[in-house]
């Protein structure tokens, strides 16, 4: 009976190496990709050492300046970025071409008889026409809070963020990227998506929605030329 089950064993064991391989492959696909550049997140510069010097009423720790602007400014400041992505387009093309032909012809006589012996006529008509059309429509809305990596010498704020929600066995990326003029941020700290340059804005997931679209790929595949 040992002998059985360790002859078993050898014969399974390469099977249990594919099936651990073609997981791992499994698993390295469902992370998506990302059009969104250099990194998502930062560390603020830390500060200078000073020596607290507190007095009868103010103090240090609590001080908050009456005036200060609340708004992103420095390395690893964060803001909001209102996401409002609404885009369209549409494309047509047609052509069509036509030729028309024909050909008549006769014998009226054979050897000196005048009376026709055959005639012969022939015509053709060619048409072509062709047309094409395309639409494309997108809409992506929501908000994303980002951080400030890096202040441009001309003050501008180079962001960027990401927010994963997992649902249920599936987990959704949103990322964004992009250069940020300070002066497009309003007093609650926040700025509208189309108000960032060099904007990069994705939506990922690697639930099951993008498993099922690989079934349905490898389907038709399979039932290209399958006969039933």
């Amino acid at each position: 009976m040992l002998k059985i089950i360790r002859h078993c064993a050898n014969h399974l064991k390469p099977v249990a190496l594919g099936l651990a391989a073609a997981c791992t492959l499994m698993l390295g696909a469902c992370t998506p990709t990302s059009i969104t550049q250099g990194p998502l997140t930062t560390k603020p510069y830390p500060a200078s050492a000073r020596q607290p010097t507190n007095g009868a009423i103010y103090n240090v720790a609590a001080y908050r300046p009456l005036f200060e602007d609340r708004r992103a400014r420095l390395i690893g400041d964060t803001l909001m970025i209102n996401i409002a992505e609404n885009t369209s387009a549409t494309k047509s093309n047609a052509s069509s071409a036509s030729k028309t032909g024909s050909v008549n012809s006769s014998v009226t006589a054979s050897f000196g008889s005048p009376v026709p012996r055959a005639a012969f006529n022939s015509a053709s008509d060619i048409a072509f026409d062709d047309a094409a059309a395309a639409n494309a429509s997108n809409i992506f809305t929501g908000s994303i809070a980002v951080t400030v990596l890096d202040v441009l010498p001309n003050g501008y704020l180079v962001v960027g963020g990401e927010k994963q929600v997992a649902l249920d066995k599936g987990t959704e990326f949103v990322r964004i990227s992009g250069v940020v003029n300070p002066d497009t941020i309003s007093a609650s700290n926040t700025v509208p998506s189309t108000r960032v340059a060099d904007a990069r804005i994705e939506y990922r997931t690697n639930s099951r929605v993008d498993a099922a679209l690989v079934t349905s790929i490898l389907s038709r595949f399979f039932l290209s030329f399958i006969p039933l």
